[in-house]
């Protein structure tokens, strides 16, 4: 177990493990046709997986819309959970996020999920808010949290769907 991880875009190739992952870790999983359209359609959805020699560890998610960003899920496999991938790829996708040009991160996280909380915490997410029932499966609360404490943008990042103005 000391090879590196790795982080990075998602892939189709990819859905097999993370819809596991999902399936494994979520009451109400996405789809795997979900998150076909999110690499698909979805021209402000972005996911990257953690990997390690060729298997998906985990995975993490966000939609970003001018200078807001929304993390929508954030997923590691059980077996390698408490070993700070969770945390790699969260803080991977912030500087991501970051270089996108976001300014923040949102996200909704259970009211008792105090591991993920306690990441997020971490990272310099605050709670601001909290959505009342907000999830189906037993009516539990969600906390709203924000991070506004983005890492610096990456000075010439680029990716395929960068838009320059010429």
């Amino acid at each position: 177990m000391n090879s590196e991880i790795t982080i990075r875009r998602m892939e189709m190739r990819d859905l097999d493990p993370v819809c596991a992952i999902e399936n494994a870790t979520f009451a109400h999983p996405w789809t795997r046709a979900d998150y076909e359209g999110e690499l698909t359609r979805n021209k402000v959805a972005r996911y990257l997986v953690a990997e390690r020699e060729g298997e998906i560890l985990g995975f993490a998610g966000a939609w970003v819309i001018l200078d807001e960003s929304h993390i929508t899920n954030i997923a590691v496999a059980e077996p390698y959970r408490r070993q700070g991938i969770g945390e790699q790829v969260t803080r991977a996708l912030l500087q991501y996020l970051s270089n996108l040009g976001a300014a923040y991160a949102t996200l909704e996280v259970r009211e008792s999920n105090l591991p993920a909380q306690a990441l997020y915490a971490k990272l310099g997410f605050q709670k601001v808010g909290r959505r009342k029932r907000y999830y189906e499966d037993n009516g539990e609360d969600a906390l709203l949290l924000v991070c506004d404490r983005m890492p610096p943008p990456e000075e010439g990042f680029e990716e395929p769907e960068t838009v320059r103005e010429e």
